[in-house]
């Protein structure tokens, strides 16, 4: 039977301009293997929790003590919780609190040629990690924006001279998506 790949649009919510990408993923990925593939894409390191919600149910790691109801996200198929035209969310880093919004925009046939996951398209850079949430990263762009304002000079060195918000190249988040998904 062919592989079904779905194309997702994951966007960051909360943060303008907007923060996305548009990735095709083969259906049969589990969600944990779709975290991945969030991680990669957007740019995050993978440096905190995180869960799914997909139909009012929590999906992650489970938790060993208990405390989040969690399903586990290893023993669960995407193409056995969504289909096309289905919304649901991901959220990165409970203290930040990085939610995305996931569409799956399209289903079909793998084509034979292909080697997925793989991203098409996106736009801007992902917020560096412990940037304050979608609150603290519009203080950070503001910041970085303007050289006479107070914390210029701090946050950029924080971020790095290297770190441009307005940037992004699909190539090189289809090339992490293939050697790390």
């Amino acid at each position: 039977m062919p592989r079904q790949i779905f194309q997702l649009r994951i966007s960051l919510t909360g943060v303008r301009p907007s923060v996305w990408r548009r990735v095709l993923v083969p259906g049969g990925y589990t969600l944990d293997r779709l975290h991945r593939v969030v991680q990669h894409g957007m740019g995050w390191r993978d440096c905190h929790l995180h869960s799914f919600e997909i139909d009012s149910r929590q999906y992650g790691e489970p938790d060993p003590d208990g405390e989040l109801a969690l399903r586990d996200e290893l023993d669960v198929r995407l193409d056995a919780v969504v289909g096309k035209g289905s919304r649901f969310h991901y959220t990165y880093d409970f203290g930040d609190w990085w939610e995305h919004d996931l569409v799956v925009e399209d289903a079909f046939t793998a084509d034979p040629d292909e080697r997925y996951p793989t991203c098409l398209d996106g736009a801007r850079a992902c917020p560096p990690e412990n940037a304050g949430g979608p609150a603290g990263y519009q203080i950070l762009l503001a910041a970085l924006a303007d050289p006479g304002h107070p914390e210029h000079r701090s946050m950029r060195d924080w971020v790095g001279e290297r770190f441009d918000p307005a940037a992004f190249d699909a190539g090189r988040v289809a090339t992490l998506l293939r050697r790390f998904c």
